[in-house]
């Protein structure tokens, strides 16, 4: 098969599509042969040894993969070989086949294209985890969004909606501002692209907590970085900052902030959270499905690479150019 790997840890350029051994499912295992997998920001992380995993290498980033089961291993009851499914594998995914526990596999309905199943489990079910678990949104708060035009942010969007917030998007560009409207965002606030000044800082302050109506009752932070501190002095009373992930670094931000509104610094590690609550797991996963089936969510896909490409995907998502999603396809 091949399979596109990091055999150093090195930029996504200096990814080698390399003809590797089929994987043989092992107790409790199937092997997948895949069609599509999602570009997410961990895959950008684990290549350079900046993720809280480290796998031996050679490996391939990738850690959600749509596909069919090719094979079974002993042990294995609640999937079978021709089955349409998503996996949630964490590496990997940048190859024709991938070996995965079986636990970490769910089927897929019959509806769902490949390359949206690929885009879906990973975003949707952080930001709902983020949103329900983490969270606690209810009808009717606002919620913030930082990132708003990426993957998880879209997703985010979606879901808050889909729970009855109002929903404000913090993005870099217009396009992005419009990319977030269409996906359901009730208003969007443009910040600087990097590098904010003190008094930059402070009016982005202002203009969240204008466009949230006097402040926001979650923040959802997809970001990090200079964002942190005006989006933290944007809350309102008894608000609750969800802790997503790092791009634009990550911050240090004055935590006498979170006592003037008596708000809440949480984070966020979905994939652990599968790791330990699967029962949590399996119920959102249904919830998600639910939604879809009702075509309240939809992985919006900006762009789909051939598997020798995956490595540009990659850099777009650094450089943080993209909308939407990303997607690898095999075929």
């Amino acid at each position: 098969m091949k399979a596109l790997m990091s055999t150093r840890p090195a930029p996504p350029e200096e990814l080698e599509l390399i003809e590797a051994a089929d994987p043989v499912a092992g107790e409790g295992e199937v092997v997948i042969a895949v069609k599509a997998a999602g570009v997410n920001f961990p895959d950008a992380l684990i290549i350079e040894d900046k993720y809280q995993f480290k796998p031996e290498r050679p490996f391939a980033p990738g850690g959600e993969v749509a596909g069919v089961i090719e094979s079974v291993g002993p042990g294995v009851t609640h999937v079978k070989a021709g089955q349409r499914v998503i996996g949630s594998i964490g590496w990997g995914g940048f190859a024709e086949k991938v070996k995965v526990q079986a636990v970490r596999v769910l089927p897929i309905p019959d509806a769902m294209p490949f390359d949206e199943a690929s885009a879906f489990i990973l975003t949707y079910g952080t930001s709902y985890y983020a949103l329900k678990d983490r969270g606690y949104v209810k009808p009717g708060e606002t919620v913030l969004i930082l990132g708003a035009a990426g993957g998880v942010g879209i997703a985010a969007i979606e879901l808050a909606k889909a729970m009855g917030a109002r929903v404000i998007a913090g993005v870099s560009t217009e396009e992005k501002a419009k990319f977030a409207r269409d996906a359901g965002a009730d208003d969007a606030v443009i910040y600087p692209a990097s590098g904010m000044s003190k008094q930059q800082s402070k009016d982005l302050a202002e203009a969240f907590k204008k466009a949230c109506g006097g402040g926001a009752d979650v923040v959802y932070d997809a970001v990090g970085g200079d964002y942190c501190e005006p989006a933290l002095r944007a809350m309102a009373w008894n608000g609750r900052y969800l802790v997503i992930g790092f791009p634009a670094g990550i911050p240090t931000p004055p935590l006498n902030l979170t006592l003037l509104k008596s708000s809440s610094i949480v984070g966020v590690f979905w994939g652990a959270s599968v790791a330990r609550e699967p029962e949590l797991h399996k119920a959102n996963t249904r919830d998600l499905f639910k939604l879809y089936g009702e075509g309240k969510v939809k992985p919006r896909i900006s762009a789909r690479y051939p598997l020798k490409d995956g490595g540009k995907a990659i850099r777009a998502l650094m450089d943080r150019t993209a909308t939407g999603k990303l997607v690898v396809t095999m075929e």
